[in-house]
């Protein structure tokens, strides 16, 4: 695998290897990315907080991107869209969020994979480029990640990547409507095949 650190427009990192590339959304990707999360409602809804009303209208996209452009700029968390190099459809979309420094040099990992792309590797490959992002150019210490139980797709391709489980967190976070028990997972900079 391939690390490239290559300053993109607004100076935001690209992380790609060779069958994808992460980068900042732009307002130019809302029509691939409304595309994607409209086909994918019902593959995400049992693992994601409630869409809003106006969750996929353009509108509520440009202030996400605004948002995330500002998280990346501030280094205060890196959202990506993960898309394949050889026809540039996009996948998914991948986050470290709440990065916090000082004493905890940690954050939170999130990713969301569109149904048509999900089970081919690609997932696994971007969490691999985000870790390497993490422990390298951002010089973290751990990333975290929460998962829900009955997730097994997510809950082995964190352990695939060298994640621990550490704890069980009951009624963690509000996903699909409802408070939901979470088993909590990390990997640190220092772990075996960290970067």
């Amino acid at each position: 695998m391939t690390f490239f650190g290559v300053v993109a427009s607004g100076n935001f990192p690209v992380l790609a290897d060779d069958a994808v590339c992460l980068r900042v959304p732009a307002v130019s990707d809302y029509a691939a990315w409304v595309g994607e999360r409209s086909r994918s409602r019902a593959f995400l809804k049992p693992w994601e907080p409630t869409w809003s009303a106006d969750d996929l209208t353009r509108s509520a996209f440009k202030r996400r991107v605004r948002r995330v452009q500002r998280e990346a700029a501030e280094q205060s968390g890196f959202a990506f869209l993960i898309f394949r190099n050889d026809d540039e459809a996009l996948l998914g979309g991948i986050t470290l969020s709440n990065i916090r420094r000082g004493v905890a040099q940690s954050c939170s990992l999130g990713y969301w994979m569109s149904v048509r792309h999900a089970g081919h590797g690609y997932m696994r490959r971007a969490v691999d480029l985000v870790l390497e992002f993490a422990f390298g150019e951002l010089r973290l210490h751990r990333v975290e990640a929460a998962c829900i139980p009955g997730n097994d797709r997510s809950l082995g391709l964190l352990e695939k990547a060298g994640f621990v489980r550490e704890g069980y967190a009951r009624r963690y976070l509000l996903i699909d409507g409802r408070w939901q028990d979470h088993v909590l997972l990390a990997r640190m900079a220092d772990d075996d095949g960290a970067a």
